[in-house]
Order: structure tokens, then C-alpha cells, then sequence
């Protein structure tokens, strides 16, 4: 069996769809024993270029581990769908399980959010100049 990696993007409409579309390409691989070593839902993000004149899609990312009959059967469901706007198979040579850069920019952006980083500081109160006594005349 080969490594694969496997982006695709929904329509924005179908959004609530996703999960169960997940869980039915999930399905297709572990039932002819094939293995998904990374699963992630990058939610809705913005497009660089609209398709079909949308602007935001919902984008999974997917790594697995299958035979060509089972990538045949995900690349046949992804053409046919028509929630699913675009599709990318890329051949991998070993298994990634390690979160993807787009999910470690997430964490690092709500990671920030958490400790307030991004938040802006209250101002501090100017420092009063220091005041030098007049002698006595």
C-alpha cells in the first residue's frame, strides 16, 4: 500500500456537511484495510481566487495509507460530489502524522490569544519629571 496525501475544499453551503462526508471517506479507507495516519479540519478559510464565485471554502486534509482500488473509489466521490469543489491526491513517500503547518499556526495563533499577546496593553501613566528645588533667595 502507498502514502497519500489528500486535500480537498467544500463549498461553504455544505459546510455542516463535512463531518458526515469525513466520516463516510473515513469509512472507504478503513473498511479495505487501508490506514489514515492524519486527519484535519481546517475549517472555512479564504480563497486566494473565487470558484465558481465563491469566496470561502472548508478545507480537510487528509493523510492515509490505502490500495488503488480505494483511492480510485475517494477520487470517483470527490469528482461526483457536488459539495466538493476542488480535490488534490499527492503520492507521499512515507506516512506525515505530525500535525501539518497549518494546524501549528492555528495552535500558535490561539496560543497567543490565550496569553494576550495580541491584546493591546493598557497605557501606562507618564512619569512626571523630576522637579529641582530653587534655593532660597
Amino acid at each position: 500500500m502507498r502514502h497519500y496525501e489528500i486535500v480537498f475544499i467544500v463549498h461553504p453551503d455544505q459546510s455542516e456537511q463535512v463531518p458526515g462526508m469525513i466520516e463516510r471517506y473515513r469509512q472507504m479507507v478503513t473498511s479495505r484495510s487501508g490506514i489514515i495516519h492524519r486527519l484535519e479540519d481546517w475549517g472555512r478559510r479564504q480563497l486566494t481566487f473565487p470558484i465558481q464565485k465563491v469566496h470561502k471554502a472548508h478545507y480537510v486534509l487528509m493523510n492515509i495509507e490505502c490500495d488503488n482500488e480505494t483511492l480510485a473509489e475517494l477520487e470517483h466521490s470527490f469528482k461526483f460530489s457536488d459539495a466538493v469543489l476542488r480535490h488534490l491526491i499527492v503520492k507521499m513517500p512515507k506516512a506525515h502524522i505530525n500535525p501539518s503547518p497549518m494546524m501549528k499556526e492555528e495552535k500558535s495563533k490561539s496560543l497567543m490569544e490565550g496569553r494576550g499577546e495580541g491584546a493591546p496593553r493598557p497605557a501606562e501613566a507618564p512619569a512626571e519629571p523630576a522637579r529641582a528645588e530653587r534655593p532660597a533667595a
